[in-house]
C-alpha cells in the first residue's frame, strides 16, 4: 500500500532560505579592475549602453529639474535617496548585458530588460525593501529638519547641530543601503536566490571586505557626482560603466558554485 505523503514532506530545508553564500577576499585595487571591464563591455554593447545611460541620464535630469522647481535644498538628500533606490534596477539591464559577454553571447537589447523578470519575486520584494528604507529615512529627515535654524541667514554655528546630525544619519544610512545592495541583485538575477539570502550575503561580502568596498563606493560616489555635475549628461557614460563594473565585482567576490 503506498504511503500517503504528508505536508511535512513538501517542506523546503530551512538552510535553502537566508544563507550566506561565501565571498573572496579582495585586493585594494580590485574596484578599478571591475571600472576598466566595465569600460570594454561599452564597446562590446554600445545600444544598450546608450539606452540605459539615457535612462539614467533623464532620471538625474529630472531630480535636478524638481530641485529647481522647488527652490529648496530640502528636497535635494530625499531625491538623492529615490535615484540610489532605482537605480540597482535600471542597473539590472546592464548586468544581463555583461552576462551574455561573458557567455559569449551578443548581448540584446530586449533580452536585458526581460531580466527584471528572471526572479521577479525575489528581486520586488527587495525594491519593496528599499522603499520602506526611504520612507524611514525620509522620516527621519524630516525630524531632522527641527534642528534646521528658522532664522534667514544664520550663522554656521546655528547650522552645526543640523548639519552634523544629519551628516551621521546619512552617512549611517547610506552603508546600510550600500551593504544590503552592493551585490544583491546581480546574485538574485544570475542565482535566482531568495532576497534574504542575497541581502545577507551582499552584507557579508562588504564586511569581509570594507577596503575594497570602500574604495568601491567612493568611485561610485564620484562616478553619480559627475553624472549630476553635467546635468545629467555624464550619467550617458558613468551608469553603464558602474552597473558592467558591478557585475565584474560581483562575479570576482562572491564565491562560485562548484
Amino acid at each position: 500500500m503506498p504511503r500517503i505523503a504528508k505536508t511535512s514532506d513538501f517542506k523546503t530545508p530551512d538552510n535553502e532560505y537566508a544563507r550566506t553564500i561565501p565571498c573572496e577576499k579582495l585586493s585594494l585595487s580590485s574596484p578599478l579592475q571591475w571600472v576598466k571591464m566595465g569600460f570594454k563591455d561599452i564597446f562590446k554593447a554600445p545600444l544598450i549602453s546608450f539606452f540605459y545611460g539615457i535612462c539614467f541620464a533623464v532620471a538625474a535630469g529630472g531630480i535636478e529639474w524638481l530641485v529647481y522647481l522647488q527652490g529648496s535644498h530640502l528636497v535635494i538628500f530625499p531625491s538623492l535617496i529615490v535615484y540610489m533606490l532605482i537605480g540597482p534596477f535600471l542597473a539590472l539591464g546592464l548586468y544581463d548585458a555583461s552576462w551574455q559577454i561573458e557567455k559569449h553571447h551578443k548581448p540584446k537589447l530586449f533580452h536585458s530588460i526581460k531580466a527584471i523578470r528572471r526572479n521577479g519575486v525575489s528581486q520586488w520584494s527587495f525594491a519593496i525593501l528599499l522603499c520602506v528604507a526611504m520612507i524611514f529615512w525620509m522620516r527621519i529627515a524630516a525630524l531632522l529638519h527641527a534642528l534646521y535654524p528658522e532664522m534667514q541667514g544664520a550663522s554656521l554655528e546655528a547650522f552645526l547641530p543640523f548639519l552634523i546630525s544629519g551628516s551621521v544619519v546619512g552617512f549611517i544610512f547610506s552603508c546600510v543601503i550600500f551593504s544590503m545592495s552592493a551585490f544583491s541583485i546581480p546574485l538574485m538575477m544570475e542565482r535566482r536566490v531568495d532576497m534574504m539570502t542575497a541581502v545577507f550575503t551582499s552584507y557579508n561580502a562588504v564586511k569581509n571586505n570594507l577596503g575594497p568596498m570602500l574604495v568601491w563606493a567612493s568611485i561610485i560616489v564620484v562616478g553619480i557626482g559627475f553624472g549630476f555635475a553635467t546635468a545629467g549628461i555624464g550619467m550617458i557614460i558613468a551608469m553603464p560603466v558602474l552597473g558592467f563594473a558591478t557585475w565584474h565585482g560581483y562575479r570576482q567576490t562572491i564565491s562560485r558554485k562548484h
